[in-house]
């Protein structure tokens, strides 16, 4: 396991724009799998995107693709999730996690590490 660590979030008002970063602790990051999935009030947390360990091919939920970019800098052991033309249905807390052993996975169940999130409320 890794230790994962979220910060950017905050409140912004809608058609704004918020970067995530997710700082980890492992020497092999570019060996991890690493994904943002999100979970509001009341609801089941879901999959955002995730970026494939090495060559970093991305892969977004079909529901959240246009606005949604995420990135890694292998360099830094560092995620990012960068958010454009928020709207106050992406309110939530998001968290970061990470992986070793699914290449392309986006169920929670899939990743064995996670960070304690980062709150992003959107203002109307």
């Amino acid at each position: 396991q890794v230790q994962l660590v979220e910060s950017g979030g905050g409140l912004v008002q809608a058609g704004g724009s918020l970067r995530l970063s997710c700082a980890a602790s492992a020497r092999t990051f570019s060996q991890y799998t690493m994904a943002w999935f999100r979970q509001a009030p009341g609801k089941e947390r879901e999959f955002v995107a995730a970026i494939i360990r090495n060559y970093g091919n991305a892969y977004y939920a079909d529901s959240l693709k246009g606005r949604f970019t995420i990135s890694r800098e292998n360099t830094k052991n560092t995620a990012y999730l960068q958010i454009d033309s928020l709207k106050p249905e992406d309110t939530a807390v998001y968290y970061c996690a990470a992986n070793q052993k699914f290449a392309r996975a986006t169920m929670s169940r899939e990743y064995d590490s996670w960070g304690q999130g980062t709150q992003v409320t959107v203002s109307s």
